[in-house]
């Protein structure tokens, strides 16, 4: 008996089919070039301060270890979504394999909790720098920025190790038709045929515990750097910092959060707007961060000068 080509897949082989943005399938076009945009900046931008680090010999400072591991997270958390976006958006390719789809999951979900991670340990920096300037080399050794950096990487394993454990045991023997542009966890664990409640409650408990302490040390260094240079005469320049790097946070950590406990606990939030809250958290902050804390540090406008100067006067 032939079977039904219609029929969902049900073997672990299989593949899932993503959808999109639900009720904006008629603007591919302008969703692609959206999201196109914002992949390149994110490139350049990302790929610009590795270059400009890694060739520039005087950019040693910790600050600039945490930018470089920031950039190279940015990397790999917007190139493991937006290219399948686009494809799906322009080529109308929308299935993933079953592996493929998880692989995408554990690199998008571990590397937003590496993140959050460094933009604590950004945070730090500035308070070192800003309140303890005569003591920042000496609290923030090369050893001390190697641990965090470890640190910063075994809590987004830690913690998605596990999830994906959950997620790939559970049996997916119905609609494999997620809506959603991406293999996001828990609009995957909704296609589950089992109780996909444990992976909501271990997914929504790891993201408020990783998120509420990074804020909670985030919002104590600023305020200590706040208050340091309200002290001072010359404080505007802190004071302009502070708050593009606040705007920043707000943009990753507001629709991110968001975006999962309206999934888990249900809202009158539209399905259209839950899957582009999804999107454009990972989008745009990678798109701004290169922007925010790196070219608008005077020592890597320079550096990026000297390099592409040096090559012009080479050539």
């Amino acid at each position: 008996m032939a079977s039904d080509p219609l029929a969902p897949p049900s073997s672990p082989s299989s593949s899932f089919t993503l959808l999109g943005v639900p009720s904006l399938e008629d603007f591919p076009t302008c969703l692609g070039i959206l999201f196109c945009s914002a992949y390149l900046i994110s490139l350049l931008g990302n790929g610009l301060v590795l270059l400009v680090l890694g060739l520039d010999t005087s950019l040693r400072l910790p600050l600039h270890g945490f930018l470089a591991m920031l950039a190279l997270i940015d990397l790999v958390m917007v190139t493991s979504i937006v290219p399948k976006m686009l494809g799906i958006f322009w080529l109308n390719s929308t299935e993933i394999g079953y592996t493929s789809c998880f692989v995408q999951m554990f690199l998008v979900h571990s590397t937003t909790s590496e993140e959050s991670g460094l933009l604590l340990a950004l945070a730090v920096d500035r308070y070192v720098a800003i309140c303890h300037p005569l003591r920042y080399q000496t609290i923030l050794s090369h050893q001390t920025v190697a641990q965090i950096g470890l640190a910063v990487l075994g809590r987004g394993l830690l913690f998605m190790v596990p999830l994906t454990g959950m997620l790939t045991s559970l049996p997916y023997c119905g609609s494999r038709r997620a809506p959603h542009s991406y293999c996001e966890h828990l609009a995957v664990a909704k296609l589950a045929c089992a109780d996909p409640r444990p992976v909501g409650l271990y997914s929504v408990a790891g993201s408020s515990l990783i998120v509420g302490m990074d804020l909670a040390f985030i919002s104590v260094s600023y305020g200590m750097i706040l208050r340091t240079a309200l002290r001072q005469k010359s404080c505007w320049k802190a004071l302009s910092t502070c708050g593009c790097h606040l705007c920043v946070l707000l943009l990753y950590y507001v629709p991110g959060m968001v975006s999962i406990y309206v999934q888990h606990f249900g809202s009158s939030l539209s399905l259209q707007a839950q899957v582009l809250l999804a999107d454009l958290y990972l989008a745009l902050p990678t798109m701004l961060n290169p922007i925010i804390y790196s070219m608008r540090t005077r020592q890597i406008r320079r550096a990026v000068l000297r390099v592409f100067c040096s090559r012009k006067v080479h050539t």
